[in-house]
């Protein structure tokens, strides 16, 4: 499980690296997520190496909010000043992320489906 997740965190910490060596305009945890894919592509094996510690991570993934609810308790009445204006940013985000889902899940439908016939 250790050198799995040394292949996660050292993905993570080489996009990062790229990214503020560069100047690169993206997270660099996006930037190590595709290096990881590009990995595992090249190295199926890995894969199933990498599956029982990524299960581990997914299943405890809830613990990773803990902090930001904390935060959010802890400055309450720094955000109670701006409730409605980050309640609609909120509502409104959310269905501008579903719409951008569906219009990405409708796209590779229909190019999946070109491939096919």
């Amino acid at each position: 499980m250790l050198q799995t997740l040394g292949l996660l965190l050292g993905c993570q910490l080489l996009g990062e690296m790229t990214v503020r060596g560069f100047g690169l305009a993206m997270p660099g945890p996006v930037l190590g997520l595709t290096l990881l894919v590009l990995i595992l592509t090249r190295m199926p094996i890995l894969a199933e190496r990498l599956r029982p510690t990524s299960t581990v991570i997914l299943a405890n993934l809830s613990f990773l909010f803990v902090p930001a609810g904390v935060g959010v308790i802890g400055n309450l009445e720094a955000l109670s000043g701006d409730g409605i204006a980050l309640l609609v940013i909120l509502i409104l985000s959310t269905v501008l992320s579903m719409l951008a889902t569906v219009g990405t899940f409708i796209g590779v439908r229909h190019v999946t489906e070109r491939w096919t016939t």
